[in-house]
């Protein structure tokens, strides 16, 4: 553990304690919100607007038939605004750090106005096919965050190297800031990309901010540590009302919100590596969406019977919930790999 010289066991049991207080914290205020919320989202419904055509301009017909039912019930989105309000609000009041806590809120709230205007587009948007910001428009936006961010990483917090598993510091200098430009922006993507199934996107984020916050911890890094656990407890709330059959949606306002933090946070605790591998499942939901789009383009065929790759699934006649719960599976090994990994590799010294 890279703790402090004189780093007593009653001075790592008082950091414990906050953490927990912060998980706490987290999940008590976004329960007392959610109502809050659900009477505002049902009384001006807020209700997600199907995709009906994809980013290559066909018509969704397969990912239309499975899902029509559950968008007939009009269901809310933007329950990403708990997400918001909570993990500003008990960062900004009991876990402020500038080397470890300003980036990754900055990037969390950057993600999240990104996600809140595509929102609040689909909401008041009419007519056939995808209502919102068109993918071009996100996507800079998503990348002047990263821009932004790269820049306070390198010039305010001075990181110039990368940790190599088995190897070690590597010198890149400059570089870095297109490295964490490249990471911010990929995971930001993936996160949102798989947000598409009931509690799908809530669980995988818990596992890999748990992780995270875990290496973090081990290293010392309290501040990163308590902002993983934050937001643990605040994706608690969310999934007890997201799983099957949801109450509500996280919305982009969530689910950006989420990928650009954890970005960061893989980039703070120098565990880009381990990113890959403990967020398979988003690796293998963005790279699925990647590869029929290219098909799509270049070949004029489909690889999958539609993407990502959790709705091939369940056009293979997969329940939503067997699909969801798998992934939590592969999530959950994947992180505990992702965690030997930092033991071993020389990430937790």
């Amino acid at each position: 553990m890279l703790l402090p010289e004189a780093f007593s066991l009653v001075d790592l049991t008082q950091e414990l304690v906050k953490l927990f207080a912060l998980a706490v914290g987290g999940f008590s205020l976004a329960m007392l919100l959610t109502p809050v919320y659900t009477y505002v989202a049902y009384r001006y419904r807020f209700w997600k607007k199907q995709r009906t055509t994809s980013t290559t301009g066909e018509l969704l017909e397969v990912f239309t038939k499975l899902h029509a039912a559950k968008f007939r019930r009009n269901i809310p989105t933007m329950a990403g605004l708990i997400a918001l309000i909570v993990v500003t609000l008990v960062t900004l009041l009991a876990n402020l750090d500038r080397e470890q806590t300003w980036l990754p809120l900055a990037a969390f709230v950057g993600g999240a106005m990104v996600g809140l205007i595509d929102d609040v587009i689909n909401l008041r948007g009419s007519g056939i096919g995808a209502a919102g910001l068109r993918s071009s428009v996100k996507f800079g936006l998503i990348t002047l965050i990263a821009v932004i961010g790269a820049w306070f990483f390198y010039s305010k917090l001075g990181y110039t190297d990368i940790h190599v598993p088995f190897y070690g510091a590597l010198e890149v200098g400059w570089l870095i800031i297109p490295l964490f430009i490249l990471v911010v922006v990929s995971t930001s993507n993936a996160v949102n990309i798989s947000d598409g199934l009931d509690g799908l996107a809530g669980g995988l984020l818990a596992t890999s901010f748990g992780v995270f916050g875990v290496i973090a911890l081990l290293q010392g890094n309290f501040g990163i540590a308590g902002f993983c656990f934050t937001i643990i407890g605040v994706l608690m709330s969310y999934i007890w009302f997201n799983i099957h059959p949801a109450r509500f949606f996280m919305g982009d306002v969530g689910s950006f919100a989420y990928g650009t933090a954890l970005g960061v946070v893989a980039m703070l605790t120098d565990s880009l590596f381990l990113l890959p591998i403990i967020g398979f499942v988003f690796v293998l939901e963005g790279g699925s969406s990647l590869i029929q789009v290219v098909s799509k383009k270049f070949f004029k065929r489909k690889v999958f019977l539609s993407a990502p790759i959790h709705h091939h699934l369940e056009a293979m006649g997969w329940p939503e919930t067997k699909v969801t719960m798998r992934f939590w599976v592969i999530g959950h090994i994947v992180g505990f790999v992702g965690l030997l990994l930092a033991f071993a590799g020389g990430i937790i010294a």
